[in-house]
């Protein structure tokens, strides 16, 4: 990462983007016109007059976010300096509220993104897109047209639907976001796909059952899951077609955190992903009493404050230390670099992702130069594929750094999921 506006989560250049949004609200308002008022109802009043006990997945409200032509699409993918080529058609977006529950089991609700192209068939394939570690709720991608919708309108616009769930506490989900509990970001996520089948239909372009999965370094892992959880019959409406996660952290225990001591992660992205971790993790595991056991003064004071879903990540930035071992207490820092108990349980609690064999066509794609997430992550995660008799493709994409992996991959992904259609 080269500097502070690449961040490691999620979100790339935000402050340039957000500068560009008023100009877009003006375009979103004007494509919205022609939306019925009864569809642009506000989520929450809807939610509020639902009385019956209802299921996982059940869709609660569609709230238009979006309507662009294809050069709209593009004006906004070049300046994220994402290639244009596949764009084929304007796209429609929506933010789906649904059912879901949290990570003790219980109901609660969920937001994410339906993306649908203004054109091409009737009956529509869906992607599935996990979106990369976001610190704010508004950073989601069915609350801001930011990075984080790069995917979604590259897919879409080249004629399949997209879903891009939120997960569990941003966007507009209640709570605080679980960072990295891999259980409840796979059941958020299969829970927009059952809404999203529900809202497409609705919206007149029923959905075929089949399901292309990708996400983005966090949200890598979590498609890596998932495509896992489909594989395994979750729903029987969906079929897994084919996977193409992007710089998913496969291997926490073996690559990640080893790489947060050992240089391979840069010291912005390593303090912001360890004190993240360590405050979402302890609100599910026991992993400290009291944050001064972790967390050095006067860090310790402030941090779990920082994670509650409403600071932007340059503030955070600034809040906490330049480096993990000028954030962490020694003691902590060796327990990290050498975790046992309740630690290495939460790591591993994430790990394992790809340890199945799927029967579709799978593309790991990584870079180099990425000093969020190593490619040592890919590497390993390719050779346990491999171990249970998966064929897998890694794409190397050499030097660019975290978010350019994505920048690069994204269309490549496009390209690779056509080529599976045909």
């Amino acid at each position: 990462m080269s500097d502070e506006t690449r961040t490691s989560f999620g979100t790339r250049a935000s402050r340039r983007t957000r500068k560009g949004l008023a100009a877009a609200a003006a375009l979103l308002l004007a494509g919205l016109a022609a939306v019925p008022a009864a569809a642009a109802a506000d989520e929450r009043t809807q939610q509020a007059g639902r009385t019956q006990q209802a299921g996982r997945g059940d869709l609660v409200a569609v709230t238009p976010v979006a309507d662009r032509d294809a050069g709209a699409v593009r004006t906004f993918l070049d300046g994220q300096d994402v290639a244009t080529d596949s764009v084929r058609y304007g796209v429609r977006a929506y933010r789906l509220t649904y059912r879901t529950i949290d990570p003790h089991g219980g109901p609660t609700t969920a937001t994410g993104l339906l993306t649908l192209p203004k054109g091409g068939g009737h009956r529509l394939d869906l992607v599935s897109d996990t979106h990369g570690t976001m610190v704010h709720r508004d950073y989601a991608p069915s609350a801001s047209e930011d990075f984080g919708r790069v995917p979604s309108y590259l897919n879409a616009c080249a004629g399949r639907a997209v879903a891009a769930p939120d997960y569990l506490g941003l966007g507009r989900g209640p709570g605080r976001h679980p960072y990295m509990d891999t259980a409840s970001s796979v059941s958020a996520s299969l829970d927009m796909l059952r809404a999203a089948r529900t809202a497409a239909d609705r919206l007149g372009r029923p959905l075929t059952g089949d399901v292309y999965v990708t996400g983005f370094s966090q949200g890598g892992q979590v498609a890596m899951a998932l495509g896992k959880a489909l594989d395994a019959g979750a729903d029987r409406h969906f079929r897994l077609t084919a996977l193409a996660p992007v710089s998913g952290p496969y291997d926490g225990e073996g690559q990640e955190m080893p790489a947060l001591f050992d240089g391979r992660v840069n010291d912005v992205s390593g303090v912001l992903y360890i004190s993240y971790w360590l405050v979402a993790q302890n609100r599910l595991h026991p992993l400290y009493k009291d944050p001064s056991e972790v967390f050095r003064a006067p860090y310790a004071s402030r941090v779990e404050g920082l994670f509650d879903g409403t600071h932007e990540q340059e503030d955070i930035l600034k809040a906490l230390a330049p480096s993990v071992k000028q954030l962490l207490t020694p003691t902590f820092h060796e327990r990290l670099r050498h975790p046992s108990g309740a630690v290495l349980d939460a790591i591993r609690a994430a790990d394992h992702t790809c340890d199945w064999k799927p029967d579709v066509p799978v593309r790991l794609y990584a870079a180099d130069g990425d000093t969020d997430v190593p490619i040592g992550n890919t590497r390993t995660c390719a050779r346990t594929l491999a171990g249970q008799g998966a064929r897998v493709r890694v794409v190397e994409q050499g030097a660019v750094d975290h978010f350019g992996s994505l920048a690069v991959s994204a269309p490549q992904v496009v390209r690779f999921f056509d080529g599976v259609r045909g």
